[in-house]
């Protein structure tokens, strides 16, 4: 055609603004289910909902505004309307966020040029306007007939997740089983939460490993909900969809949108004076130091509300990571769980606690540490595991949060665990203990077995009694909290009912804390 030439018109194209609407119309509708009514069918068979149900029962009702629902493959005539994923904004509590869900009719929602494209732009928009993105994902992971254009794409997603790391809350749910590349992008995220026995994360499925190793796992056993949630891959397994959908939510109402805003404030100067469950603290700790009891029970009375938010619960169980509030604003939460493993730090819960110390202070959120450990988890396995490098990141995260950080000892502080878990020498800005505490190098009990080795036979009568008179003079002047009193390493011993009001005064105190740092590209994390 030359340039004189007129424009050929397409047979049966819309001429009239009615006809043009006509199309948009159709378009829009063939849109809305593009894998068409086979698919359809086969996703109600597998009971689940479909991919823009997930987002509106997520988002608040009427707020979503979906981007991209016109967009496919260029130059494929069997291209399928959203390439395989939904894409857009909303608000979740009246907050914008950014939203995507796995469409599993279009591509077993794999990842193509355009479902790339819509999701690298939406990554580009909540770093722009400042709030959280959430993922619903459902992948079969990369499309195998994109090629390489799949894995470019795959690649670039995992660039900006570089570029939102630490400035908007990134969430992934995983509702389906993610495989392969499928995983790299969820992982990166802040938050997983996966439905039990729906889904799934794993690179390689039994099949490939049984083939390419000779070994024979189940699909739960390699990437089940529950084992990945315990490898620390997955941070809260929930029963539903729905109660997916409200952890989130919930999650969400205890941070800011991104990391220069602040957080939403929540009913703040309830109960400003003692109370009945105050009380209840001066009797919660067992007189017998080797006799467990449940943190939570003490984390309920001294945050509003008995509001406490745990995240990674089954992971590293001797440590609690949660959210909480003070005086209506939001705080960190990390506490040793004497309940497993008597409170002491094995590698698991190592490094979930330096994540989560990261991870609050990105976010500007204080941190409170409640502590009861007898120090890092002795054993083999461990020393194999790396729990030197992995307690090196939990002190290498202690140091580097700026963040207004509380301690409250309300036992056994021994060792390096006294060190790692907020003490003021690792830069908590304040510190107090109960008259409970126990603050030493090391537990009566291993001070006493060293001293009883140097008799010939430490079994005999008179050594066991040397052994207890040694145990309970060490309890009764050494493992106290006087000690470190004296010497200003905490800054008061206090009542145990007191710490729910002296929490609220002294984040109200460091409040505005700032600190200038020595100028530098970044620190290095022990490796």
């Amino acid at each position: 055609m030359t340039a004189e030439s007129p424009a050929v018109p397409v047979p049966n194209a819309p001429t009239t603004t009615a006809e043009k609407l006509a199309e948009l119309r159709e378009k829009l509708e063939l849109a809305k289910e593009p894998g068409g009514e086979k698919a359809v069918a086969k996703r109600n068979k597998k009971g689940i909902p479909s991919a823009r149900a997930r987002v509106y029962s997520l988002l608040d009702p009427g707020s979503f505004l979906e981007i991209g629902a016109l967009a496919k493959t260029p130059g494929d005539p069997d291209a399928l309307f959203g390439d395989g994923v939904v894409t857009g904004h909303g608000t979740i509590n009246g907050r914008p966020v950014g939203v995507f869900s796995h469409d599993q009719t279009v591509f077993q929602g794999s990842v193509g040029e355009m479902f790339g494209r819509k999701v690298a732009r939406l990554m580009e928009w909540v770093a722009m306007v400042g709030c959280p993105i959430i993922g619903i994902n459902d992948s079969a992971g990369a499309r195998i007939q994109d090629a390489v254009t799949s894995l470019a794409w795959y690649a670039e997603l995992g660039r900006r997740h570089e570029m939102l790391r630490g400035l908007v809350p990134e969430i992934s749910l995983i509702f389906g089983k993610c495989a392969g590349g499928a995983v790299y992008s969820p992982i990166q995220t802040d938050l997983v939460v996966a439905v039990r026995d729906q889904g799934y994360m794993f690179i390689t499925g039994p099949d490939v490993i049984k083939d390419v190793t000779g070994e024979d796992v189940t699909l739960d056993e390699l990437g089940g909900a529950d084992n990945q949630a315990r490898y620390g891959n997955i941070h809260q397994v929930v029963e539903s969809e729905a109660a997916a959908f409200e952890y989130v939510r919930n999650y969400l109402s205890f941070l800011p949108a991104n990391t220069f805003d602040d957080p939403p404030i929540v009913n703040p100067g309830l109960e400003p004076e003692i109370t009945p469950h105050d009380l209840e603290l001066d009797s919660i700790v067992p007189d017998a130091d080797n006799q467990a009891y449940d943190m939570h029970e003490i984390l309920l009375r001294i945050f509003d509300d008995g509001d406490v938010f745990e995240v990674g619960a089954q992971r590293g169980q001797a440590m609690i990571t949660a959210f909480a509030r003070v005086d209506g604003r939001p705080v960190g939460v990390i506490a040793n769980q004497p309940m497993y493993l008597s409170g002491a730090i094995d590698n698991e819960a190592s490094d979930k606690a330096t994540a989560f110390i990261r991870f609050c202070d990105s976010f500007n959120t204080p941190l409170v540490f409640v502590v009861d450990t007898p120090g890092a988890l002795p054993g083999v396995e461990q020393e194999k595991g790396g729990i030197i490098k992995r307690g090196g990141r939990f002190f290498n995260a202690m140091v580097e949060s700026d963040v207004p950080k509380v301690t409250v000892v309300v036992r056994k502080a021994y060792g390096g665990g006294y060190a790692v878990m907020g003490s003021k020498q690792l830069t908590a800005d304040l510190n107090f203990a109960w008259p409970t505490a126990r603050i030493a190098v090391i537990g009566a009990e291993g001070a006493a077995q060293l001293l009883v080795k140097r008799f010939p036979d430490p079994a005999a009568p008179e050594v066991q009694k040397i052994k207890a008179d040694f145990i309970e003079g060490y309890n009764l002047n050494m493992a106290t909290p006087w000690i470190a009193a004296e010497r200003g390493y905490i800054d008061g011993v206090i009542e145990p009912h007191e710490t729910r009001l002296l929490l609220r005064k002294s984040m109200h105190l460091l409040r505005d804390k700032q600190i200038n740092r020595v100028l530098r590209k970044h620190g290095l994390t022990p490796i």
